[in-house]
């Protein structure tokens, strides 16, 4: 698949939680399927700990756990930049220390 291909917006047809959908995606149609598929697994795992519940309240929860997901590794993102900052300056700071001493 070539660039103008993937850029173009196309329909792709998932299932999610036993209802089928179609997103239209600028990406690789697979990329959405794979999500999808990882939506359906999360939600259909949350129903069978969570016993009766509707297909709304399983959504909701669903999103709250992804929601937590996205934010912990928001955070973990975070923290590495800063890390790295942190490195940079130091070489630096050891370059500039080298380049005077020469």
């Amino acid at each position: 698949m070539d660039a103008a291909e993937k850029a173009k917006p196309q329909p792709v047809r998932v299932n999610i939680f036993n209802q089928t959908y179609t997103v239209v995606t600028a990406g690789d149609p697979k990329d959405t399927i794979e999500l999808a598929h990882e939506v359906d697994e999360l939600m259909s795992q949350i129903a069978r700990r969570a016993g009766n519940l509707d297909s709304a309240r399983t959504a909701v929860l669903a999103c709250l756990h992804m929601a937590d997901r996205l934010r912990t590794i928001e955070r973990q993102l975070s923290t590495l930049r800063e890390s790295l900052d942190q490195r940079t300056r130091s070489i630096a700071e050891l370059l500039n220390q080298v380049i005077a001493d020469d």
